[in-house]
């Protein structure tokens, strides 16, 4: 399929008064959280969470902060998550894309809001098992 990449806004969710940026994400489903670096990080003014030992895509382990909250915009959908500063491109993960309920489309090579939900996002709150109990 190649790699997919997506123009992305992000804003300090804490932060009214600081502008939106505008980034450019590789995107990755094998990756779980949104991933920014710290020049990002700096601009919008994100307060450090945490710190979280994280498994780079070579195995290595590494100490990375954790900061938010963060506001993803992508089309008609948001959402506020975590991020993770690491690495030197923003990187969109299975955690915010599943949150903004987008997908991946091949034919493009590009990010799109799921058809099946085109005005509001979908999100499964319990289990099919637990909901037919």
């Amino acid at each position: 399929m190649g790699i997919v990449h997506a123009q992305i806004e992000l804003t300090n969710a804490r932060r009214d008064d600081l502008l939106p940026m505008s980034v450019d994400a590789l995107v990755d489903t094998g990756a779980v959280h949104l991933c920014i670096p710290q020049h990002v990080a700096n601009q919008l003014d994100l307060a450090v969470q945490d710190r979280r030992e994280v498994t780079v895509a070579d195995g290595r382990k590494q100490m990375v902060d954790y900061v938010g909250p963060v506001r993803v915009r992508f089309a008609n959908r948001q959402c506020m998550v975590g991020a993770l500063v690491l690495g030197d491109q923003p990187l969109l993960g299975a955690i915010p894309m599943e949150d903004m309920d987008l997908v991946i489309s091949p034919a493009r090579q590009s990010i799109i809001v799921n058809p099946a939900n085109p005005n509001i996002p979908g999100a499964m709150a319990m289990g099919l098992k637990a909901f037919h109990s």
